[in-house]
């Protein structure tokens, strides 16, 4: 690596298999020479790589596989983005889910999101839906709070307590109950931190598909989670051109400047 003398915090979990400090990155359709060349140069920074809400069905099936393989290879972990998930229970009913398992443990996935962004869940269904996909043969990531309605902080813990007591092997926060007119909302983000263990929670960062979010406003909240949460806070939603400088706020090398600092 260059620059070796420059010392890194320790605090920073840097080699992998992360257990924490995870950083998932969003792909929204990347192709797959593109992934190939990410995986190369930044894969040493992504643990997890999230298909974002169905694109999985429109993929040609080599393809899709050739990129499952490709972040495999790299110990990144993909996954099946939850909207999907929602989408097959919405329109073909709950009766589809098995056979939605069973092709995505074909096509090569291990991983899924089970969510209710924009189709509600009782707590009931939440535990029911991940318990069915545990037995599948999956691995199960949940997600708490809805990109249409807000959420108390009361409501996401109590959501992400019925996840993983469900069999979820982690949660992620979605990034819309996080921010209001792109300003995070520190005081939700410190409820969350004092009512969960935070090493199976994932904190979710917004994009321009939520309304008022600018770049500099993800930037803002990548600063404030590693700044008040710690380096080895778990991160989803990261774009792929951002994966190293993001990295680098991490281990203090970034805009939040070097940790210990006080930098805000």
């Amino acid at each position: 690596m260059p620059f070796e003398f420059v010392t890194l915090p320790a605090q920073r979990s840097t080699k992998k298999p992360r257990q924490r400090g995870l950083t998932m990155m969003i792909d929204q359709g990347l192709p797959a020479a593109f992934a190939r060349d990410l995986l190369e140069t930044a894969g040493h920074c992504i643990d997890l790589a999230k298909f974002k809400t169905g694109t999985s069905r429109l993929y040609p099936e080599a393809k899709l596989r050739q990129k499952l393989e490709q972040y495999v290879a790299h110990q990144v972990k993909p996954f099946i983005g939850g909207q999907f998930h929602e989408y097959v229970f919405a329109v073909h009913s709950e009766k589809a889910l098995p056979e939605f398992y069973r092709e995505a443990k074909r096509t090569g996935f291990t991983t899924l999101e089970i969510s209710d962004n924009v189709v509600p869940l009782t707590l009931d269904q939440r535990r029911d839906q991940i318990r069915r996909a545990v037995d599948a043969g999956l691995e199960v990531f949940g997600e708490v709070g809805a990109k249409d309605r807000r959420s108390t902080a009361s409501e996401l813990i109590e959501q992400a307590q019925v996840a993983l007591s469900a069999g979820a092997s982690l949660v992620l926060v979605e990034a819309a109950e996080l921010v209001v007119e792109g300003k995070p909302q520190e005081a939700m983000i410190a409820e969350l931190a004092r009512g969960l263990d935070m090493s199976k929670i994932m904190i979710e960062l917004p994009g321009p598909w939520i309304a008022d979010v600018r770049t500099c406003d993800i930037e803002v909240l990548k600063k404030l989670l590693v700044t008040s949460l710690g380096p080895d806070v778990n991160v989803a939603n990261v774009a792929p051109d951002t994966v190293l400088d993001f990295e680098a706020t991490r281990t203090g090398l970034g805009v939040a400047g070097p940790l210990g600092y006080g930098a805000r």
